[in-house]
């Protein structure tokens, strides 16, 4: 049954691990099993940072009164060495008061590359990638993005339940933080799922850098937005066209007329351009 009393979550905090052994030596890979890479001492200490400024961005942009004073966060990581750890240090910085819970989710994981990853043929096969389409290629015994995009969308609709259902059991005077520690490209999936994006508009997107978090925060129009947190420079150094960005900035205050493709019209033209005006017949 679904809690009519259920509290939205205000901010859904997307973050990348820390530098790992395989970000500074792609020889990691052939003979370490890709979810046992682990940080290095600079990824540790880019988590521990990344921690202080995480939590004082809740902290600070926190509302006033109780549901200010009250705030918490609900953390989901993936199932590797690298984002655990890293939520290990980013974790140093909360205090138990803090955190309602950690959920380890395997659906998160990074895309599956294959077993052990020789060095030389990676190289040939990223090559490959780079002609067929970043969001289709499936690496040889492993995935492509869309694999990946199929099992974040059974997340997402897990997560929705959790916030239907009240599984975080905050408190309706809380401001609920949700945070997910996962991987570069499996964190572009996911915002090309939450807004709808097309495979071209995931294609131009640049990965997260280690231990960068973007915040997606409930706007005046009642839908999540990285424009509270985010200026547009930054989303267009991310990748952003301008009406992906403008999008963003809708949501902030409200503006925003629905013309996303929840209702399609975004892409209309795209397909639709050679349509009459009206069905009247001649």
């Amino acid at each position: 049954m679904v809690n009519e009393k259920k509290t939205l979550p205000k901010r859904i905090i997307l973050m990348r691990h820390g530098e790992s052994a395989g970000n500074i030596d792609a020889g990691a890979y052939a003979t370490t099993p890709d979810h046992k890479i682990p940080l290095t001492e600079e990824g540790r200490e880019q988590a521990r940072e990344a921690g202080k400024k995480m939590r004082a961005l809740i902290s600070t942009h926190s509302g006033d009164g109780a549901c200010g004073e009250n705030w918490r966060a609900y953390f989901y990581v993936s199932p590797y060495e690298r984002t655990r750890t890293t939520l290990r240090e980013v974790g140093k910085a909360f205090s138990r008061r803090r955190v309602i819970g950690v959920r380890e989710e395997c659906r998160i994981r990074e895309q599956d590359f294959g077993n052990f990853q020789v060095e030389e043929r990676m190289r040939i096969v990223k090559e490959t990638r780079e002609r067929f389409g970043r969001f289709f290629y499936r690496f040889p015994e492993g995935e492509s993005a869309a694999d990946v995009y199929d099992r974040v969308s059974s997340f997402l609709e897990s997560l929705w339940r959790d916030v239907d259902m009240n599984r975080h059991q905050v408190e309706a005077s809380s401001e609920l933080n949700l945070v997910i520690v996962s991987h570069g490209l499996t964190s572009r999936v996911f915002l090309t799922k939450w807004f709808k994006w097309t495979v071209e508009e995931f294609e131009r997107l640049n990965n997260f850098g280690n231990c960068e978090f973007r915040v997606l925060e409930l706007g005046g129009s009642g839908e999540y937005t990285f424009g509270i947190h985010h200026s547009e420079e930054e989303m267009l150094a991310w990748g952003m066209s301008k009406d992906m960005i403008d999008d963003q900035m809708e949501r902030v205050d409200g503006s925003r007329v629905t013309t996303s493709n929840d209702t399609c019209p975004l892409h209309l033209n795209e397909y639709f351009d050679l349509l009459d005006e009206t069905d009247d017949e001649e």
